[in-house]
């Protein structure tokens, strides 16, 4: 994905978005302390790290808490982009809004219409779905190890909802032509299928790299992620990177020429990556 006419070019705004289960986040643990090195390199050179998940704003914020970041952040697929309350140009910035003690952008659809949505995909396919509004609390912590604070963030959702295919034998591209026909998008991420409006993580991606633009002139963009709905925001940066899982992608050379594998899982894949990319660019990036 490196562009010819970036390369060596020490001027450019760095700017780094990063999917977090099996990415940023170990798959099972959750945990992201081997990403600390990179992390405090960015946070030294003030290059932010953009978090691009099917999780909550309210999840999101605690993890931004945990790893000292202050920069804006997408939730839910791409339904939001969430920016700090003094983030620089924000009245420049067209349909954002106040969100508590931030700002935000909604571009995706609200939940309850999503929910409705989703049973009338499932009758209409003859497909039987389970979404997040469905299940009782402990049935989200079995399937995803949340703590029972964390599950009580993870419910709090505006614009994605996941679900599960209890029919696994079913052909599951009905799924995807159903939610189609009304306007909506289904994504597999690593545990589940999301259906959201027509907001992905890479038009959220490609909108937040042209604020930047406005802000700062050259930007050099990476995105690392795991799983197919991040492949969304692989197609509006500079370097793509996948990071290794149980999963194997046909064609993803082919899909998104130059991209790099990592050859270790979750954090500790994360970090040698964006410490490689980092330090072959010799970036030098100025003030957020």
């Amino acid at each position: 994905m490196f562009r010819d006419d970036k390369k060596g070019d020490n001027s450019l705004f760095f700017l780094i978005f990063t999917d977090l289960d099996g990415t940023l986040l170990d798959h099972d643990s959750y945990r992201w302390e081997e990403a600390k090195p990179a992390l405090s390199h960015c946070q030294k050179n003030r290059i932010p790290v953009v978090m691009v998940s099917s999780k909550t704003s309210s999840e999101i914020e605690v993890l931004q808490r945990d790893m000292k970041l202050n920069c804006p952040f997408i939730s839910e697929n791409g339904g939001g982009i969430f920016f700090p309350g003094n983030f620089p140009s924000a009245q420049l910035i067209e349909g954002i809004l106040p969100a508590n003690e931030k700002l935000k952008l909604i571009l995706g659809k609200p939940y309850d219409y999503l929910v409705s949505q989703l049973d009338e995909i499932s009758m209409e396919t003859g497909i039987s779905l389970k979404g997040f509004s469905q299940m009782s609390r402990e049935e989200i912590i079995e399937l995803t190890g949340l703590s029972p604070r964390e599950c009580g963030l993870a419910i709090k959702r505006d614009f994605d909802e996941p679900f599960i295919v209890l029919d696994k034998e079913k052909n599951r591209e009905q799924l995807y032509f159903s939610a189609e026909k009304r306007g909506l998008m289904i994504s597999e991420g690593g545990r589940f299928y999301h259906l959201h409006g027509q907001s992905d993580k890479g038009k959220a991606v490609n909108r937040l790299i042209s604020i930047y633009e406005r802000m700062h002139g050259g930007i050099f963009s990476i995105a690392l992620g795991d799983s197919p709905n991040d492949f969304a925001m692989f197609e509006f940066v500079d370097q793509a990177v996948l990071i290794k899982s149980k999963k194997k992608f046909k064609n993803l050379e082919k899909m998104f020429p130059g991209i790099i594998i990592t050859e270790k899982q979750g954090p500790e894949g994360w970090n040698m990556a964006v410490l490689g990319l980092l330090k072959t660019r010799r970036e030098v990036s100025p003030d957020v």
